[in-house]
């Protein structure tokens, strides 16, 4: 990871949320399948998932969403 989460910019991390759900969505369904190492892994992508979305939204009442 070059910056951290805090650090990137509004689009930077629209981009990375969007590419976690995807992420999240295929762990789902491998879940659902049955070949999943870690289901543990399925708590710790949604609270990432979390810890961005809050970013964006304090990015987003500060004003620096353009």
């Amino acid at each position: 990871m070059a910056k951290k989460e805090k650090e990137l910019s509004y689009s930077e991390l629209i981009v990375k949320r969007n590419e976690l759900k995807k992420k999240y969505m295929d762990f789902r369904f491998q879940m659902i399948i049955g070949h999943v190492d870690n289901p543990m892994q399925k708590r710790i992508m949604r609270r990432e998932i979390a810890r961005i979305n809050t970013l964006i939204r304090q990015k987003e009442l500060a004003g620096q969403d353009k």
